[in-house]
């Protein structure tokens, strides 16, 4: 009996409530295959903070490095708006990133056919839009030092830094990953003004000759922001550094139709993976029962395949929710007007039921 451990961190917002739903999901899967799991929790963001005095308390990450993987559901709120940067719950999410070692953040933007409608771009832009982004997560603009406020307080310094190293290994993470899918590779950078853009296209023109079946072409990122709207279904896979990721798979969002529909995956050379929801706390609707967890059961689909290796288990989630919203459940975010939605326990219900039916049907040792 295979012995796996996820350490589980439900964060703020309605961070406990998707991830709730997640963790029945993955004890369903573990049940299905006759395995042994062990689901911890631990407290990250404002919720660590208010408890411990601190975004990312000592036994968090101890737990975290234990484990095979880690699902993290959102971090933040307004309520913690006043808090120095040291100590707010952002700072938790990037102290767990730098902890755990993750440097290549991976996007998966996909469109679903039964929710073109829910895009406001025209359907005929997003029939077969399919790319990963590849967010470069440790280093630039994020984690440049000094960070401080000069001319007493008149003037900020942010420093955006980089060495070869860290460019090289998330850019070979693409390469390695447009290799198993289309074979296309498209650099995003801001090479005509910054130095550090500069040595970013230098690393991915050097490292190239090693990859000769995958085709490479550099875009700025002002151009690649304007044909993600306008022609995003020419993009494969698209790496690039850590605030230009962030902001292009942001606006990615708008081709799925809801951002409550976006997972990713933070992996690195060794050690745990951390899969979380692209979406962010939503105070607006915590309590509410009205969140889509679609985001969250997809980044259990990438739990599955790149921390565990179950890539057959991975592909039966993503199938059960392809069909349950083919079958037409919405959840708030993803109806027209006057459609009707299902509130969050009850889409997470359909989709767990399809799941154990497609693992029950598929057959335990045929997952292996």
């Amino acid at each position: 009996m295979s012995k796996r451990r996820i350490t589980i961190l439900p964060g703020d917002g309605i961070g406990p409530e998707v991830t709730h739903e997640a963790r029945l999901l993955l004890e369903e899967i573990a049940e299905a295959l006759g395995e042994q799991w062990t689901l911890d929790e631990a407290l990250v963001g404002g919720a660590a903070y208010d408890a411990t005095g601190s975004p990312l308390p000592d036994e968090t990450v101890a737990l975290c490095k234990a484990s095979d993987a880690v699902l993290l559901g959102a971090v933040g709120g307004p309520k913690w708006d006043h808090l120095p940067g040291s100590t707010r719950p952002e700072a938790g999410l990037l102290g767990i990133r730098k902890q755990l070692g993750v440097f290549a953040n991976l996007r998966p933007i996909k469109t679903w056919p039964g929710l073109l409608l829910a895009s406001p771009l025209k359907p005929e832009l997003l029939s077969g839009v399919d790319m990963v982004i590849v967010r470069e997560l440790t280093g630039g603009l994020y984690f440049g030092q000094p960070k401080k406020r000069v001319e007493d307080g008149a003037a900020v310094v942010d420093t955006l830094y980089y060495t070869r190293g860290e460019i090289e290994r998330v850019v070979r993470q693409a390469f390695m990953i447009a290799q198993g899918r289309r074979k296309k590779l498209t650099s995003v950078d801001k090479a005509n003004v910054l130095e550090s853009s500069r040595l970013w296209r230098e690393v991915v023109n050097d490292l190239a000759p090693e990859y000769p079946d995958v085709e490479v072409e550099h875009i700025l990122v002002d151009s690649a922001a304007m044909q993600l709207i306008q022609r995003p279904n020419q993009f494969d896979v698209v790496v690039t550094e850590n605030m230009f990721g962030d902001i292009l798979s942001d606006e990615a969002a708008v081709l799925t139709g809801s951002i409550g529909m976006l997972p990713s995956a933070s992996i690195g050379l060794d050690g745990p993976g951390l899969y979380e929801p692209v979406h962010g706390s939503a105070p607006d609707i915590t309590g509410k029962g009205i969140a889509n967890p679609l985001a969250s059961f997809l980044s259990v689909a990438m739990l599955l395949r790149h921390s565990l290796h179950l890539d057959e288990v991975a592909t039966q989630v993503e199938d059960a929710v392809l069909s349950v919203i083919e079958s037409g459940c919405r959840t708030r975010d993803l109806a027209g007007p006057g459609e009707e939605w299902l509130g969050t326990k009850e889409i997470s219900s359909r989709v767990r039921s399809d799941v154990r039916g497609r693992l029950e049907s598929y057959g335990k040792n045929a997952v292996r």
